[in-house]
């Protein structure tokens, strides 16, 4: 029986996308369970005193490159986000609230593409909205479920359990206790996966 991926994620990340696209395929090929963890990057941040790559021009410069030769390779649409960063607290809430629901993957796929194939401001709730209709998704209630007390909560611990276990980034995975960053390590991920 393969290991468990859990993939520890905020959809604010570009190297998440990325990952997520490649985490599909690798539970797809083993069998290997994908488990979804939705965190707040930017409470990560603050409880580890950690900062975005980008905040250094040269190194930002360098991953942007670096992320398109990985999305040519892997077949996937990488447009970056001319409002980047993005406050993703909504969205996450969301799908923090939706962990566990049928309606998961679908509304993460939604949400994904909204920052880095359409290129929109999902901060802003008009448009946030306007992006999970479009899906066919009832915006009304994942907006209406972002509010509730259990996603604001679920998404708490679920960040503050991730800061516990040593994650500093997004994305991060666990397979079998260890901890692999980045969405350049799919590979070792998925060979700890197997076994």
């Amino acid at each position: 029986m393969p290991n468990a991926i859990e993939f520890l994620f905020d959809v604010g990340s570009p190297t998440a996308y990325l990952a997520w696209h490649r985490l599909k395929g690798v539970a797809a090929r083993t069998g290997a369970p994908l488990v979804p963890v939705p965190i707040l990057l930017g409470g990560v941040f603050k409880a580890t005193g950690g900062m975005p790559p980008g905040t250094v021009a040269a190194k930002g410069r360098w991953m942007n490159e670096d992320m398109q030769r990985w999305a040519a390779r892997d077949g996937v649409t990488l447009a970056m986000n001319p409002f980047f960063p993005v406050n993703t607290i909504t969205m996450m809430r969301i799908l923090a609230g939706l962990q566990g629901d049928a309606r998961f993957d679908a509304v993460a796929d939604t949400l994904f593409a909204g920052m880095w194939l359409h290129g929109r401001n999902m901060a802003d709730a008009e448009i946030l909205g306007t992006t999970l209709a479009e899906a066919g998704h009832d915006a009304a209630a994942l907006m209406a479920l972002a509010q509730s007390p259990e996603a604001k909560q679920a998404l708490l611990a679920n960040t503050e359990a991730a800061v516990a276990r040593g994650v500093f980034g997004a994305p991060t995975c666990f397979v079998a206790g260890q901890m692999h960053f980045g969405q350049d390590r799919i590979e070792w991920v998925e060979a700890a996966a197997v076994g």
